[in-house]
């Protein structure tokens, strides 16, 4: 009998700026999306695959996966089985900090390889991840910052230099800001491209050059990193839906899965310590 999917997410005082995520999942399939710090876990048990810069990976039992800060992936079953893992979502300002102490000069830590294999570090990782259940903030915060160092000691690499600029980088830039300030009523394609001079279909092929996502999508990113802080504060799951521009509690709920894995329900009980959401921008 195949196992039931579940999820937990939540914080903990000792790993500030970290969020966490322990799942298993069967049909339950990640939009594609981003988040404003790193994706880093390990993988259980069953294969996890997930589009990520061009390309399917796969990473079955015991492998790492890293994911940058801003980097549009996607998630869903390698096999019928589905897949299990533990993940921790550090912010930028974490794994700099690290990257800091440890490869001086790096600047913000780049990971080549969204999958890689190294059995101490998954066992680090592990281990934090543990400790933070038990409220143990001594362990989880030396295993999570001994870990994060490994990889970056052996994994990390200097962020390779864009060759040139993107086609239409203007017009995405002010596509992008009439986004953010019009999150609950949005512009059609034809208005958005109409206000930064661009072609619609010319600025829809620019815009996912530029993020990863159309413009749709990515207002949809933005509308759930909103939600999350609305949900931080306290604000009803209902309330969150009208106030950043979703039809409905419904809509709220499909879309936020699709991006976090929980809930908006589930991931504001985990909310008991407020160290600051990763994905406000």
């Amino acid at each position: 009998m195949t196992e039931r999917e579940a999820a937990r997410f939540w914080r903990s005082p000792g790993l500030p700026g970290v969020d966490l995520l322990k799942a298993r999942y069967v049909t339950h399939r990640f939009t594609r999306h981003a988040h404003s710090g790193y994706a880093i876990g390990v993988i259980l048990s069953g294969v996890e695959e997930f589009d990520y810069r061009g390309a399917r990976h796969r990473a079955g039992s015991g492998s790492l996966v890293l994911v940058d800060p801003e980097q549009v992936h996607t998630g869903h079953a390698g096999e019928p089985g589905g897949w299990a893992y533990r993940m921790l979502y550090p912010s930028i300002e974490v794994m700099t900090d690290v990257a800091a102490e440890l490869l001086a000069g790096r600047g913000t830590p780049y990971f080549p390889e969204a999958v890689v294999s190294h059995p101490h570090g998954a066992a680090l990782l592990r281990a934090a991840h543990a400790a933070t259940e038990h409220g143990d903030d001594l362990a989880s915060s030396t295993l999570a910052r001994t870990a994060f160092g490994v990889l970056l000691r052996h994994h990390a690499a200097r962020r390779p230099a864009d060759a040139r600029p993107p086609a239409g980088g203007h017009a995405v830039r002010l596509a992008r800001e009439i986004l953010h300030e019009r999150l609950v009523d949005p512009p059609t394609l034809e208005e958005l491209a109409n206000a930064v001079q661009a072609r619609p279909f010319a600025l829809i092929r620019a815009f996912k050059a530029a993020t990863g996502l159309p413009p749709h999508a990515y207002l949809t990113t933005l509308r759930v990193r909103r939600a999350r802080v609305l949900l931080d504060s306290g604000t009803s799951a209902a309330q969150v839906a009208t106030e950043v521009g979703f039809t409905d509690q419904a809509h709220l709920n499909r879309h936020f899965k699709r991006i976090m894995g929980v809930p908006p329900a589930t991931y504001q009980r985990a909310g008991t310590y407020k160290t600051g959401p990763q994905d406000q921008k």
